[in-house]
C-alpha cells in the first residue's frame, strides 16, 4: 500500500514564518502552525496567546482556547478533524515552550492562585504575566490582591529583568 502525501496547504504566514504542521477540518478550514504562531483558518494567535488544545478521538473534535480575563469567558476555537497529524504535537510543545514560570501560591488552604510569565518563542516581545486563579478565589477581594501582588513582585524578581 503506498501512503499518499499530504500537499502543504496554502496559508499566509508571518514574515520569516513557515508551515510545520497543519490540518484540515471536515468543513474545509485549514488549521496551521508556525515556530510563532497557530493560524485558525487564516487568523493569527501567537502561541503566548494559547491556554491550551486537545483533540478528542471518539468525537474528532479539535478545540483550542485562548489565555482570556478575569470575569469573561475564555474564546475556544472548535473544529472537527479526522486526523490532527503532527498539529496536535506542535500546538502542545509550542505552548508549553511560551510558559516561562508558573508559581502556585496559597491563598486559603490549598487554593490559592498562580502567577505565569509567557514570552514569544522568538523572545522579540517583553514576557507577558498573567494570573490564573483557583475555583473560589475571588480576584476583587482586596487580600487576595494584595497576595497576588506580592507574588508577581517576587516571581519578577525570581525572573530578573527581560
Amino acid at each position: 500500500m503506498r501512503l499518499r502525501r499530504r500537499s502543504r496547504p496554502e496559508v499566509a504566514v508571518g514574515p520569516g514564518e513557515s508551515v510545520l504542521a497543519w490540518a484540515e477540518s471536515d468543513d474545509g478550514r485549514v488549521i496551521a502552525g508556525s515556530r510563532d504562531a497557530v493560524y485558525l483558518d487564516g487568523v493569527r494567535l501567537p502561541w503566548e496567546d494559547v491556554e491550551a488544545a486537545d483533540w478528542d478521538r471518539d468525537t474528532d473534535r479539535f478545540r483550542l482556547s485562548e489565555v482570556g480575563s478575569w470575569g469573561e469567558p475564555r474564546v475556544e476555537h472548535v473544529f472537527t478533524i479526522a486526523e490532527p497529524g503532527r498539529l496536535l504535537e506542535l500546538v502542545r510543545e509550542r505552548v508549553t515552550a511560551s510558559v516561562v514560570l508558573q508559581w502556585h501560591v496559597a491563598v486559603t488552604g490549598r487554593r490559592g492562585l498562580r502567577v505565569i510569565a509567557r514570552r514569544a518563542p522568538r523572545g522579540d516581545r517583553p514576557v507577558r504575566w498573567l494570573y490564573e486563579y483557583d475555583e473560589g478565589i475571588d480576584p476583587d477581594d482586596p487580600a487576595v490582591r494584595e497576595v497576588a501582588e506580592a507574588a508577581l513582585r517576587d516571581a519578577q524578581a525570581e525572573m530578573g529583568p527581560d
